[in-house]
């Protein structure tokens, strides 16, 4: 069960949208602060994804909703909570600005989560003159209400503590946290992501392949196996009996050949641009961004419920973790709501209401 007793989300775009719908589906209250004019509305359409998709994990019910409070200041939102997620876009000056008056305002021992997908948490705790000690990099990926993992990385004044509370805090609400060993810029996932989005808009600009066909290659094949085992198990399985060693010795050598393009970045022009927006708009087939989100979530519901049935009912990978999610949100949901304390001694020094005297009844003549 969660053990966080209220939370803050500074940010409430794709990623901090995701964040405040995975804590209220946990039933935990929130307060967000976000100068967006169209923040509620967004984050209203992020909920409503969230939900369908939390339905059909729980044909059951869903937890009772935290409470979600839209604050005018970060000093507002921060106000009481033990746990704050900032989602804030990617420049390092609005980081510090955000992370300096979150430290300022927030409670001494709350823990700080910053969503960044690449800043090292050292270049971003400078900022924070009172308690930099509490900041973590607590990095999800898209949708955060679905996808489990979040990778949690210390900087140079990041007390061990904070990462400990960090990765209880992420687990206790359904999530798969991964400590980063070193401190680098974009840690693991996106590193490895950005390869692959380089090599692909050379596959694309080159002409070698559309954007829809280098999908297909990604979702009929490698990426299945991916979503299960991962790269290094795959290529375990790859080696036939002899396993790891075997596949490394064979495949090695390719290594050197001058297949990819890793270290060279194609001009990143409008021409580009319009090539690869084109053919984009030409594979969703006219769904819209909300319909593409729909199935996205379904299908990574099933793909989830699915490994979770696997070895022997006990779950695989994500499945694993996704059935255990799951049991806790119905535990979670059968629980009667308690009354709050104060209800309680309303309710106690209500007066009774006293019985009607009954009217005394008339003595018949006769």
């Amino acid at each position: 069960m969660s053990i966080i007793n209220k939370a803050a989300a500074i940010g409430g775009g794709v990623i901090g949208a995701g964040w405040v719908a995975r804590l209220l589906l946990n039933g935990i209250d929130v307060s967000i602060f976000d100068p967006d004019p169209e923040a509620s509305r967004k984050v209203g359409e992020v909920m409503k994804g969230a939900r369908r998709a939390y339905k059909q994990m729980l044909p059951g019910g869903l937890p009772k909703e935290g409470k979600l409070t839209f604050a005018k200041m970060i000093a507002e939102a921060v106000a009481d909570a033990d746990f704050i997620q900032e989602s804030v876009p990617e420049r390092l000056d609005l980081k510090h600005r955000v992370l300096a008056e979150i430290d300022l305002y927030a409670p001494a021992n709350a823990i700080v989560g910053s969503s960044t997908s690449g800043i090292k948490p050292t270049d971003m705790q400078v900022a924070m003159k009172k308690h930099p000690e509490r900041l973590v990099v607590g990095h999800p990926f898209n949708p955060v209400y679905l996808l489990p993992l979040v990778e949690i990385v210390g900087g140079e004044q990041t007390f061990p503590e904070a990462i400990e509370v960090a990765k209880e805090i992420y687990a206790s609400i359904g999530m798969k946290p991964v400590v980063i060993r070193k401190e680098i810029e974009a840690f693991v996932g996106d590193r490895l992501l950005e390869a692959a989005w380089r090599e692909a808009l050379w596959l694309i600009k080159d002409g070698i392949c559309t954007v829809e066909e280098l999908d297909d290659i990604m979702r009929y094949g490698f990426g299945l196996r991916w979503a299960q085992m991962g790269m290094f198990q795959v290529y375990r399985v790859a080696g036939g009996e002899a396993g790891m060693r075997h596949f490394m010795a064979q495949f090695g050598p390719c290594l050197k050949w001058p297949w990819t393009k890793l270290m060279d970045v194609p001009e990143f022009n409008d021409e580009l641009v319009d090539l690869i927006a084109t053919q984009s708009d030409d594979q969703a087939h006219g769904l819209s961004i909300r319909e593409l989100e729909k199935i996205r979530d379904d299908n990574l519901v099933a793909i989830m419920e699915a490994l979770s049935k696997q070895n022997r009912g006990k779950g695989w990978g994500a499945g694993a973790l996704h059935k255990d999610y799951t049991k806790q949100l119905a535990k979670l949901a059968a629980k009667k709501p308690m009354a709050s304390k104060a209800a309680e001694k309303a309710k106690a020094a209500k007066p009774v209401k006293k019985a009607k005297a009954e009217k005394p009844k008339k003595k018949k003549k006769g």
